[in-house]
């Protein structure tokens, strides 16, 4: 069993940064995959950004992609997500989720573990 807690959403302007983070429980921290995904009110929960065990691979949304970087830190058993020049369409509450597999995949239906989120709300 993996339990993730995610951290580091909050209120930011247009144009601003934040840095999530996502702390994961068990020792087989460092072979799982790990995504980040994100629901808008009334929208379908969407992938945002994944990564794998040793950080080689990497995938983002379109609509992230060049404003978002994920990375993770195997030590730490956490994950990040930096999320700069922020967008009010960013605005969503982001979930954390690991898959008990090595491959990295960006559908939601992949992962076995999730977090309860965190809210991200950026102002216009």
């Amino acid at each position: 069993q993996v339990q993730l807690v995610e951290s580091g959403g909050g209120l930011v302007q247009a144009g601003g940064s934040l840095r999530l983070s996502c702390v994961a429980s068990g020792r087989t921290f460092s072979y799982y995959a790990m995504g980040w995904f994100r629901q808008a009110p009334g929208k379908e929960r969407e992938f945002v950004a994944a990564i794998g065990y040793s950080s080689g691979t990497r995938y983002y949304a379109d609509s992230v992609k060049g404003r978002f970087t994920i990375s993770r830190d195997n030590a730490k058993n956490t994950v990040y997500l930096q999320m700069n020049s922020l967008k009010p369409e960013d605005t969503a509450i982001y979930y954390c989720a690991s898959r008990r597999d090595i491959l990295v995949k960006t559908t939601s239906a992949n992962y076995d573990y999730w977090g309860q989120g965190t809210q991200v709300t950026v102002s216009s």
